[in-house]
């Protein structure tokens, strides 16, 4: 059960921390989901937006924290 609450805890820190960016980094941000490669299609009445490029990054930085929260903490 302490691995758990480890976990839990963990998360719950990642989560603060992302909303701490978001808050104070928030108008800095605004290239994040406009990258190339991004899928766009918007018309008068129809709007479609994908955000692979995006999607693909924040993988890549999530998996590499995860690596790294394993490699020192597991």
């Amino acid at each position: 059960m302490q691995q758990i609450g480890r976990i839990i805890i963990l998360i719950g820190l990642i989560i603060i921390l992302t909303g701490i960016l978001i808050y104070f980094l928030g108008d800095k941000l605004h290239w994040l989901g406009r990258l190339p490669g991004d899928i766009r299609i918007e018309r008068e009445n129809f709007r479609f937006y994908f955000p692979i490029t995006t999607a693909i990054l924040l993988s890549i930085i999530i998996s590499a924290v995860i690596y790294l929260i394993r490699k020192f903490f597991g």
